[in-house]
């Protein structure tokens, strides 16, 4: 099938702004493009970036799906199979419990089952809102949940240029790849790559920002707050090295502990709730292989182990929060 898609004249190394909402958008026209295997489908597509798509590729690869989400993942587990490249978009990361079933009994088990026979190369987009009075049951930060199911890779890149280049790589995936995005980076701007293969593998951690006295793992949305903290904390000479694991299946615990042997300390952020969350992995395992590594204990900031809230009021501090990130670096330095 071929698609007319009007390019920009780029040369390597061309790198525009544009959002990161933009940016992972680019990335499916992108690989839409270039293999026409790949289709999308899910709910409320044109309302949620996605009416570029639509336009260019119109009904015969953009289904817009009604709202059953168990059945249309079903459906495109079963396009996976069969030779086509879905990208499943859930809009809400908590309706993916909706369609738990399907991704954690057939997409993560069938290759297993199969004695390698089958591959599922098959996404999922899982969009994670938080402030704004969207209530508990939209609210969630399920992650956590699919990082125990093997079989699945997951990503949670915090930059225009890391969504980018991880979605094209998911696509591009003969596994199951859970992409979960924090909608509260969407609008950030950054520098991204204009060349249509330009890919991040997943697996590798990025350090942000280069430090000497703490180190901070700062996972999705936490992201912002974090350097809004470490900016403050530069202002008085205090040396941070800020981490985005980008992948949380599988981490790259190399990296974390590449930097915790310069620095010796670690802060984890994330607004995920605290029991069994992607802190508590990284934590295990470096308390495992890396305690020779630690000057100091682990701190690990998180959303608390009660649903988030309707009240503005409430919801406002329920996620860690600068002045949170601030006083758990000054309390490991200080000691």
């Amino acid at each position: 099938m071929q698609v007319n898609v009007q390019k920009l004249a780029v040369t390597p190394g061309t790198r525009i702004q544009m959002t990161y909402l933009d940016a992972l958008m680019e990335a499916q026209l992108e690989e839409m493009t270039r293999d026409e295997h790949v289709v999308l489908m899910g709910e409320d597509i044109a309302h949620h970036g996605g009416g570029k798509l639509i336009e260019q590729f119109g009904a015969n690869r953009i289904w817009n799906m009604p709202i059953s989400e168990a059945s249309f993942t079903g459906m495109g587990i079963g396009a996976a199979i069969n030779g086509l490249r879905p990208i499943v978009d859930l809009t809400t990361a908590s309706f993916v419990y909706l369609a738990s079933d399907q991704i954690i009994n057939q997409a993560s088990k069938l290759r297993f089952m199969t004695g390698g026979q089958i591959d599922i190369p098959i996404v999922f987009r899982c969009s994670m809102f938080s402030l704004g009075s969207i209530a508990a049951q939209h609210a969630d930060r399920p992650y956590p949940l699919f990082m125990n199911v093997p079989g699945l890779k997951i990503i949670s890149p915090t930059s225009a240029a890391d969504i980018k280049g991880l979605m094209k790589s998911a696509i591009r995936d003969d596994d199951p790849v859970l992409v979960f995005e924090d909608t509260g980076l969407w609008s950030d701007k950054g520098d991204v790559p204009t060349d249509p293969d330009y890919l991040i593998p997943i697996g590798k951690a990025d350090v942000k920002r280069e430090g000497r006295d703490v180190t901070v793992i700062a996972i999705a949305g936490a992201m912002r707050p974090t350097m809004q903290a470490v900016d403050a904390l530069a202002g008085e000479g205090i040396s941070v090295e800020v981490i985005d694991p980008r992948t949380l299946k599988p981490l790259d615990h190399a990296a974390f502990k590449t930097s915790v042997a310069k620095t010796g300390r670690l802060v984890i952020v994330e607004n995920a709730h605290r029991v069994c969350n992607v802190g508590s992995e990284i934590a295990a395992v470096l308390a495992e292989e890396g305690f020779h590594l630690l000057k100091r204990p682990i701190l690990r900031l998180s959303a608390p182990d009660i649903h988030a809230p309707f009240s503005p009021a409430l919801e406002q501090n329920f996620y860690p929060t600068k002045d949170d990130i601030i006083a758990a670096i000054r309390r490991l330095r200080d000691r």
